[in-house]
């Protein structure tokens, strides 16, 4: 590897963001990858499988709240950029097991940032002036919208859910270290992904499967809670794009500015697998059944990108009408990565408050 080399430090790179990222970084040049995976339940190593021979790719398996493996990772790769995606993503399960987001979500990038630190002060000239940690969340932080509105970089935080509240959590934190210690630190705040290598507890991919095998496909309450969808490889792009152009101390939105109702969302996965895979005499709407809400369910996510657009040069390519069939026909096409998922997990309800 030449000097020129990025050196990007992945966390959480075998997930479904994570691993998305990893596949952008693979087929850039002169780029070096370093995914640190501690292998939960929701990565899949096989999202790596086609980077995983790579010459500038090498995997470590370790958990980000594992100070000591962290830091001697850290010195031995040296990055010039750490690029933390580790986190516990899903709302329903947070709701019934908080105390894993708390660890990984908070204890995690705490200990994150005090390896990126250690490292940074180690660093003189221009390595020095261009390292960067960057800090990966979400737009759930924000809270709940209304019916008008989106969330901006300096809309206040309002986080709802233990999962929201263990990211706003991270987020202070890497904003703390940024001001308290100087460390170079970049946030970007994201809406819904969706998009191939996800994993099946997630809505899109849920009910993907769940039609496709003719189960019923569960609505929370009405159906018309509002998320903002944002296909994965796009906002990959955006995640380098902030990694090495976005200024130290800002923050930046990323979504894909294609608001659905839950509801809609279904249907329109219906729609397409009616068209792509076709059951004779069914349609799979009919399969729709709503449920009980999810507690403390937000009623609206929408993200106003405008920054990153302007600032950074960064659109989204994909709508939500070309995304979401691309996704359906790689899951229609990729049964053997996702049947294995399946018997992990398949397809019950999450998320219920206990007694």
């Amino acid at each position: 590897m030449s000097q020129q080399t990025l050196r990007v430090m992945v966390t959480g790179g075998s997930g479904f963001i994570g691993s998305a990222v990893c596949r952008h970084l693979a087929g850039q040049n002169d780029v070096a990858i370093l995914n640190f995976d501690k292998l939960t339940y929701a990565a899949s190593p096989a999202s790596l499988a086609m980077i995983e021979g790579k010459a500038d790719y090498q995997f470590v398996q370790g958990d980000v709240a594992d100070a000591a493996v962290v830091s001697a990772t850290v010195k031995a790769f040296r990055p010039n950029v750490i690029m933390h995606l580790a986190a516990e993503s899903h709302v329903d399960r947070s709701i019934t097991g908080p105390g894993d987001f708390v660890q990984t979500n908070i204890v995690g990038t705490y200990v994150m940032l005090q390896a990126a630190l250690e490292h940074w002060r180690s660093l003189e000239g221009e390595a020095k002036d261009s390292f960067r940690f960057h800090h990966i969340s979400t737009d759930e932080v924000f809270g709940s919208l209304g019916a008008e509105g989106l969330f901006s970089e300096t809309t206040p935080y309002d986080p709802r859910s233990p999962y929201s509240a263990s990211k706003a959590s991270s987020d202070h934190l890497a904003r703390a270290w940024q001001h308290t210690y100087g460390l170079p630190v970049v946030v970007s705040n994201c809406s819904n992904n969706y998009g191939p290598y996800h994993f099946p507890e997630k809505l899109i991919p849920l009910v993907t499967l769940n039609a496709l095998e003719g189960k019923p496909l569960p609505v929370y309450g009405k159906g018309d809670n509002v998320r903002d969808w944002l296909h994965v490889e796009d906002h990959a792009r955006a995640l380098h794009l902030i990694a090495t152009k976005g200024v130290p101390g800002e923050s930046y939105n990323v979504g894909g500015r294609n608001e659905r109702t839950n509801l809609e969302v279904v249907e329109a996965i219906c729609d397409v697998l009616d068209e792509l895979r076709p059951i004779a005499g069914q349609r799979r709407r009919d399969l729709i059944t709503f449920v009980a809400d999810r507690p403390g369910h937000d009623a609206r996510y929408a993200i106003d990108a405008t920054k990153l657009e302007t600032e950074l040069g960064w659109k989204a390519q994909e709508t939500f009408d070309t995304g979401l069939r691309k996704t359906i026909q790689w899951y229609l096409d990729n049964e053997t990565w996702w049947a294995p998922l399946r018997e992990r997990y398949a397809g019950q309800r999450l998320g219920l408050k206990t007694d």
